[in-house]
Order: structure tokens, then C-alpha cells, then sequence
């Protein structure tokens, strides 16, 4: 499947649909089976605020993996995407009630490259806190 999204039709500036992702302590258990990664800080609230965290956080690479969704919907190609990275800022607290928590993610055309390639500029915040810097993708255009 290639890029439906055509180079010339976006410009820098050009703003992809936002993106938002529920998150609760059941994705968590979830996603750690998924990834093998067990580590207590993602789904035992004591022994996250035993080592100094507020509660319970979610998975750095699953928060990353949310975000680069609003990137792979919008180019209708997750093969598309040649480049991704991000900081990790902030952790994403999950509290154990209904709600959990919800990452917010919005991104523009950064910059346009050689090639049909764009840089995809990425803002991921979770209770009104950035969670991810630097946060980037490049992505080959039809």
C-alpha cells in the first residue's frame, strides 16, 4: 500500500487530524504482555511510588507508538513513515479509576525534504503536560 497523501498537496504548516488515546490499567497489563516488558512501575501502584513515581505510568515505547498514530492515519501507510524518534519528557500517569488517562496528540507539517519526504512535527500532552519532546517523524509522500 503506498502514501495516499500526495507531496504537493501539503505544505509546511499543514496540520494533521489531532489524535486521542485512552489509556487505563487494563491497556497497561495488556501492552505488557504484548511487549514482554513486566516492569512494576506499569502496573503496581506501590512499588511505582516505593521508587518515587506519582503512581502508576505507562510504557515510554507505547506512548511513543499512540502518537505516530495520528502520522499513520493521516498517509493511510504505516511503511510511509522512514524516520521516528522522540524524548521522553514526562511519564503518563495512570490512576486506577474509570477514566485512567488520555494522551492528546496533534502534528503539522514541520519542514518539506528531497525525495516526496516531509518532517512531521509531533505534540503529545497527557494531563495538560507535554510528554513527548522532539517528537518526529519523517514520511515519504506519493
Amino acid at each position: 500500500m503506498a502514501a495516499k497523501i500526495g507531496y504537493d498537496e501539503v505544505e509546511v504548516g499543514t496540520e494533521l487530524p489531532a489524535g486521542s488515546f485512552p489509556l487505563t490499567r487494563a491497556t497497561l497489563v495488556r501492552y505488557a504482555g504484548a511487549s514482554g516488558d513486566f516492569n512494576p512501575i506499569h502496573w503496581n501502584e506501590k512499588f511505582a511510588k516505593e521508587v518515587g513515581l506519582p503512581d502508576v505510568i505507562a510504557h515510554g515505547m507505547f506512548t511513543m507508538a499512540e502518537a505516530v498514530r495520528v502520522v499513520t492515519d493521516w498517509v493511510g501507510d504505516p511503511g510511509a513513515v522512514v524516520e521516528y524518534g522522540v524524548r521522553f519528557t514526562k511519564p503518563v500517569v495512570v490512576p486506577n479509576d474509570d477514566k485512567g488517562a488520555l494522551v492528546e496528540v496533534s502534528a503539522k507539517i514541520g519542514a518539506k525534504l528531497d525525495d516526496n519526504r516531509v518532517r512531521v512535527d509531533l505534540t503529545a500532552t497527557s494531563a495538560g503536560q507535554k510528554v513527548l519532546g522532539m517528537s518526529r517523524a519523517v514520511v515519504r509522500l506519493a
